[in-house]
């Protein structure tokens, strides 16, 4: 969820000028685990624009995994990434601190 809202930050900044405030989910689906060592990645885009509020859709990969049993650096990079998760979520740029 945390990387949900890294990536909103950035949307907001590159459309706008300015973080924003993340107000809500809409909807969150968690689809497969991850553990801790996965390597991961949040893609997002902005799907709704109005004129203070953006809606974002968001997708988390999972495309490696770590392997300790081998040794403690040891991963394996998945086949085919894994989705493990989406959501949907409503980011607010006030109207003075847009600069796009």
């Amino acid at each position: 969820m945390e990387l949900y809202g890294d990536v909103a930050t950035e949307l907001c900044i590159r459309s706008d000028g300015d973080e924003g405030l993340f107000a809500a989910y809409s909807s969150v689906e968690f689809l497969a685990p991850l553990h801790a060592g996965d390597f991961v990645e949040v893609r997002g885009r902005i799907v709704r624009t109005g004129t203070t509020s953006r809606e974002i859709s968001f997708e988390a990969y999972r495309y490696a995994t770590p392997r300790p049993e081998v040794n403690a650096s040891a991963a394996d990079i998945l086949d085919h990434p894994e989705l493990a998760g989406r959501a949907t979520g409503t980011c607010v740029v006030k109207k003075d601190r847009q600069r796009r």
